[in-house]
């Protein structure tokens, strides 16, 4: 083989390892589990409805309804309350109504269909939200 045909074969190869090195990188990148977003990870509310309360004594019902307060959750990202559509994100175990009327707002989850209302300094006040089943109308 002449000279310059033997260089050209070495840089040909040693772009295929450049390329096999870029991929082998990747393959390890994508096997990393990504690190969670500020406040947890980013996760979604069960599809439902939510209804929230203020919590009753001893000489009542156990909870009193707030209708001015529930919501819906619609779809991954989306809530309606009021007639009206509205963002949200769920990052760890904090939801904050991004957008629409319930824009602000921010709860504690406490479990898959249970959130509490935050306060402006960030602890959990009275109301709470539970979502209803389909056999508690």
């Amino acid at each position: 083989m002449r000279k310059s045909r033997i260089l050209e074969r070495r840089a040909l190869s040693a772009g295929t390892g450049f390329r096999q090195a870029q991929a082998a990188a990747l393959v390890l990148l994508l096997a990393v589990p990504v690190a969670a977003a500020p406040g947890g990870e980013i996760e979604t509310m069960p599809i439902g409805d939510y209804v929230c309360e203020l919590p009753g004594d001893a000489t009542g019902p156990a909870g009193l309804h707030v209708p001015e307060e529930d919501f819906s959750v619609v779809t991954a990202s989306s809530y309606r309350a009021g007639g009206a559509m509205g963002s949200y994100l769920l990052a760890g175990n904090r939801l904050t109504m991004t957008g629409g009327p319930l824009g602000g707002k921010r709860y504690q989850r406490k479990s898959d269909g249970f959130v509490r209302l935050l306060d402006a300094q960030g602890k959990p006040g009275n109301l709470r939200c539970i979502r209803r089943k389909r056999n508690n109308s």
